[in-house]
């Protein structure tokens, strides 16, 4: 289905795969939430925490889940998973402004650089040797794609996103502005003259449908390359460090950092803020809340949490002075334990 303005809420049905409850032929202008929503927009309740709105909302149709479908006696799509439907949809809404086809007077490619049909390169962009841009690219302005890096098909580098030489992309991968891949990781050697550099000669390798946000940075490998693997979703102001390894569709949320030859497994999540400590290993599945520093190995899946949530600045006080105390408990806790048992054998 192509991108327009008004779909009927008949057409949103079919393309969901949703039961419809209500007029088939309603309108629908655009999305938005439940209790904003106006009388030509879609909404969704996918937390119960908004299900007071049902009473009250405008919206022409809502998506709910089967077990709430009694609630809302208003045009509704019935799906299992109403926030996994709104996000397919916003794909039908969405306008933002296409690049024009083509190369821009002003990008400057080499003429040994490898341009499929349908690529785009828009404005100041700078495209050079050996590179190859696959089918449907497109490359925003002022944006700079290195010596012999490779763009699969239909991804897409937005205004002034820099690839350095040698990275390797899969398709449908999106590139949000500012980020930098492939840049020097911090390989440095103490000497008697200070600190000697460790030239990075490894790459960077993401797989398909990867995602990387706005001012984040993904360094390349020190010898081997580093690799985010299909589906993996990064946000913005993450550090990725050189030689990490991040697997299928794990998703870092912002300011998250990623110290160096760490490897991070399947259907991971780190959470805003959150450290890890370079050379350890994640397992498939685990969950880290926000800022959260990991320190060793993680191999059971599961959530994993560190550091104190907040609190009044003076409770947070009284804690602090109580966690320097606690190796002086622990020993007159082991004191008095062992006097327990001595008085009673």
């Amino acid at each position: 289905m192509t991108n327009k303005t008004q779909w009927t809420l008949q057409a949103l049905a079919d393309f969901l795969g949703a039961e419809l409850s209500g007029d088939a032929q309603t309108v629908i202008s655009g999305l938005n939430t439940i209790q904003d929503a106006s009388d030509n927009q879609l909404a969704f309740l996918a937390n119960p925490n908004y299900q007071k709105y049902l009473e009250t909302t405008r919206a022409a149709a809502v998506i709910l889940k089967p077990e709430l479908a009694d609630a809302y006696p208003g045009n509704k799509l019935i799906l299992a998973n109403p926030y996994l439907g709104y996000a397919r949809l916003t794909s039908l809404f969405d306008h933002a402004p296409q690049q024009s086809t083509g190369v821009h007077t002003s990008a400057v490619v080499d003429a040994s650089a490898t341009l499929a049909d349908g690529v785009r390169v828009g404005a100041n962009a700078v495209i050079e040797a050996g590179v190859v841009l696959e089918e449907d690219v497109i490359i925003g302005p002022n944006s700079f794609v290195g010596a012999n890096s490779r763009i699969g098909r239909a991804s897409r580098l937005h205004a002034n996103a820099t690839i350095y030489h040698g990275v390797t992309m899969g398709a449908h991968v999106v590139i949000h502005s500012g980020a930098v891949i492939g840049a020097d990781g911090f390989g440095f050697a103490p000497s008697n003259e200070g600190w000697i550099k460790v030239h990075q000669l490894g790459g960077v390798v993401l797989g398909d449908r990867v995602e990387v946000g706005a001012n984040t940075t993904i360094d390349r490998g020190a010898l081997d390359d580093t690799v985010l693997e299909n589906g993996v979703i990064v946000d913005n102001l993450v550090q990725i460090a050189h030689n990490v390894r991040i697997g299928e569709n794990t998703a870092i949320a912002g300011c998250s950092g990623i110290a160096g030859s760490t490897t991070i497994g399947k259907n991971c999540t780190l959470a805003g803020g959150v450290g890890l400590v370079g050379h350890i290993d994640i397992c498939d599945g685990v969950h880290v809340t926000g800022m959260s520093l990991v320190t060793k190995s993680i191999t059971k899946p599961g959530s994993y949490s560190s550091g104190t949530g907040m609190s009044l600045s003076a409770d947070w006080r009284k804690s602090a002075v109580r966690f320097n105390q606690l190796d002086k408990m622990a020993s007159r806790l082991s004191a008095l334990e062992k006097g327990f048992k001595s008085r009673n054998d």
